[in-house]
């Protein structure tokens, strides 16, 4: 009877092995789903950590196109007439436009100058110019050594001129002035006679003291004045077997020579210039100007 009783083996061992898991599992089913007897009617709650009650969530807005609604009528009719264009825009491209102009035009103005001022340095050109030695109003001798850094201004006349030397002479002393106010020191005005018969340097000091205190007069033999009119490429005649005492004209070029600081020939100056424009010339050769001044 204990033979019957007893169970195999086997049979015990499954036993006791599936009852532990089982009752695990049931506690897992109970702590994480089973719902509580009060919730057990109404819908579940989603579990929340305390962390995210303490945040709450932001909310995203979709992005929006915000469009210019005009108040009045009048408005709207002012903004559809002007488009995207405004006061602001159409002056800043006055001023650009303004400023590129102005800049492309000095440009163009300062090369003129330059392809003048080479002209004559250029092979092949006649040179304008050159070394002299005379005597100036004051009895002194004067060469063209004297002039070196700084321009000069070369007029070439004579004292008994009637009207063209006078009236050119007036115009010299303006262009002086204008210029001497604005670079002083830079601007040499020099007055050289084709008449050396008549102009010795008492008669030069009394007449251009009438025109300039400024003015530096030069006179010499004929020989000497000849010369130096050829080298400035000036045309000069006097009447021939002129009696002494008898008076006379003297016929010559009506020009006045810019030379630079190392003395050469810069631009001529001719009657079409009037004082004001002569004289914005030399200063702008002036301003163009790299080399080194008289200190």
């Amino acid at each position: 009877m204990s033979r019957s009783l007893a169970a195999p083996q086997p049979l015990l061992r499954t036993l006791l092995r599936s009852r532990p898991r089982q009752q695990q599992c049931q506690r897992f089913l109970s702590t994480h789903h089973q719902p509580s007897p009060s919730h057990t009617s109404g819908p579940r709650r989603p579990t929340t950590s305390p962390l995210s009650r303490a945040q709450p969530k932001q909310q995203i807005c979709p992005l929006e196109h915000r469009r210019y609604k005009a108040k009045t009528v009048e408005e709207a009719r002012s903004r559809y007439r002007t488009g995207p264009f405004s006061w602001k825009a159409g002056l800043l491209f006055v001023a650009t436009s303004g400023g590129l102009v102005w800049y492309f035009e000095h440009e163009k103005q300062r090369m003129q100058r330059k392809r003048v001022a080479e002209a004559a340095k250029g092979v092949g050109k006649p040179k304008v110019g050159g070394a002299f030695e005379l005597i100036d109003h004051e009895g002194r001798v004067f060469s063209s050594e004297d002039l070196k850094g700084r321009y000069s201004l070369i007029y070439f006349g004579f004292t008994h001129c009637p009207d063209i030397c006078p009236e050119e002479l007036d115009k010299m002393a303006t262009m002086f002035d204008i210029v001497e106010a604005k670079a002083p020191g830079s601007l040499a005005p020099v007055f050289i006679t084709c008449d050396p018969a008549r102009d010795d340097p008492k008669i030069l000091k009394s007449y251009l003291a009438e025109f300039h205190p400024r003015f530096v007069g030069l006179t010499g033999t004929y020989e000497q004045i000849k010369d130096v009119c050829k080298a400035y490429r000036v045309y000069f005649s006097t009447p021939k077997d002129v009696k002494p005492g008898q008076d006379y004209l003297v016929d010559h070029s009506i020009y006045f020579y810019l030379m630079d600081p190392e003395g050469d020939f810069v631009e001529a100056l001719g009657r079409q210039h009037s004082p004001e424009q002569g004289a914005k010339v030399i200063l702008e050769h002036m301003k163009d100007w790299e080399g080194a001044w008289r200190k």
